[in-house]
Order: structure tokens, then sequence, then C-alpha cells
């Protein structure tokens, strides 16, 4: 396996960080993307059945056993940890040969050319060099497949402050998304779709506590995608959800 410097300072600070007992502290905050993966997993388990599906950036595998219950024909799950690929082994042990969970670089993969019906992952491209890894999914993706992601976005000005002011919490290499990468994807895939969230739901967070029950929750959620309509204030979007074709 090939890895440039940057590709070797992320397996770095993701062995790291699942070496760790506690989860990062920014955690408390992404209960205000809750619907972020409500449409997420609605839109995994419309493209999964019968499918040979590609979890990218795997991670400690927290999207395989959903998908499962999605009816694949296969999971394939890479990750350039070995600490999250094995703890992503520990978890889906029981699912069997229907999983297949391997060190690997998203930037340049080891397989094999249209091999996947359904490419996705969370929180992943924006550690990578996205034009290599736009490149590489069209290359194992088949014709029509599908490309699905979710992944922040870096236009909101209070976040990224805060981004600066907790350095620690990330990579140095992450790049969260621009209005010149969802540009770049549109320019090498079909029927691309880009929906936003994350601005009331955010800047209210203090105020619910179990989206799924709250009321108050329900109600941002929907006025964020009333404001998002115009283009202004998808600026102060934290997060896209992102599906393509090939």
């Amino acid at each position: 396996m090939s890895l440039t410097e940057k590709n070797l300072r992320e397996k770095d600070f993701h062995n790291e960080l699942q070496s760790r007992p506690k989860g990062r502290f920014e955690n408390i905050f992404y209960k205000a993307l809750a619907n972020v993966w409500d449409d997420f997993y609605d839109r995994l388990q419309k493209n999964s059945r019968n499918a040979e599906v590609l979890d990218y950036g795997c991670g400690i595998g927290p999207s395989i056993i959903k998908v499962s219950n999605y009816e694949p024909k296969k999971i394939t799950g890479i990750d350039i940890s070995e600490i999250s690929i094995k703890k992503a082994q520990d978890r889906t042990r029981n699912l069997g040969a229907m999983v297949e969970l391997k060190v690997d670089n998203c930037e340049q993969t080891s397989f094999e050319n249209n091999q996947f019906d359904l490419v996705y992952g969370h929180g992943i491209l924006h550690h990578l060099e996205f034009s290599k890894c736009l490149d590489e999914i069209l290359r194992i993706l088949k014709p029509g497949g599908s490309f699905l992601f979710v992944e922040p976005l870096g236009t909101n000005p209070i976040i990224n402050f805060y981004r600066k002011l907790t350095p620690r919490s990330r990579s140095i290499d992450e790049h969260p998304f621009t209005n010149k990468d969802l540009k770049l994807l549109k320019s090498k895939y079909k029927d691309v779709e880009i929906k936003f969230y994350g601005f009331l739901t955010l800047v209210f967070f203090p105020f619910y506590l179990d989206p799924k029950k709250s009321k108050i929750f329900k109600m941002l959620k929907s006025l964020d995608q009333i404001l998002f309509k115009i283009k202004f204030f998808r600026y102060f979007a934290w997060s896209v959800l992102i599906s393509a074709k090939k």
C-alpha cells in the first residue's frame, strides 16, 4: 500500500484518536445533524439491496451493521487506520462472509475497475485529496453506480473560528468543503444532488436533548430547509449530504 506524507499523518491521527479512552468533546454537537443521518440512511437503504457496497473510510464500522440490514449482496469496508479496522472487525464479527474489512488507501485502492454498485462514507473525503478520491471512486464504481457521502462544510465563519481555536481536535490536513469542491464534484459526476444541514439546529442545540423526541428540533430542521433554499444561508450550514451517479 503506497502512502503519501499526508496519508501517513492521517493514519497516525486516526490511530491515536481510536486509542483514546474517550471520544472527542465535539461529539456533543452532532445531535444538531440528526436529520442528515436520517436522510443518509434512508438513501443507503434504497440503494443497498442486492448491491456490492463499499464503506469508504469505514472507521470503526458504525454504518456497517445498519447497512447489513438493508440486504446488500456484500459490504466491503476500508480504512487507513489499522486500529479502526480491528475495532470494526470486532463489532461486525457476527455478520460473517457478508462483510469484508481491510486496511487500504482510499486515494489509491486495491480494487478492480467497475466493482461496486454503491460507494458511501461520512466525514472521510475532507481528510483526503478530494480530486484523487473522486477519480478513484469513479474508477471502482460500476456504470450508473451510486455515490453517497456526508461531509462538513468550511463556509460558516463561526464554525471556522472554533476550528482554529481547537486544532488538536482535528488533523492538520483536513479540508471541510467549499463551493470550489462542490463544483469539482459536479464536473465529474452525473445527477448530483446536494442537501444542506445544521444551521439553526446547531445555533439552538442547547434547547433540546433528544432530536427524535424534540418538537423544537423538528421546527428548527424545517426552518433550516426553508432558509437553505436561499443561497446566502447555505454558507452557514455545517454539513452536506451529497448523492450522485457515475
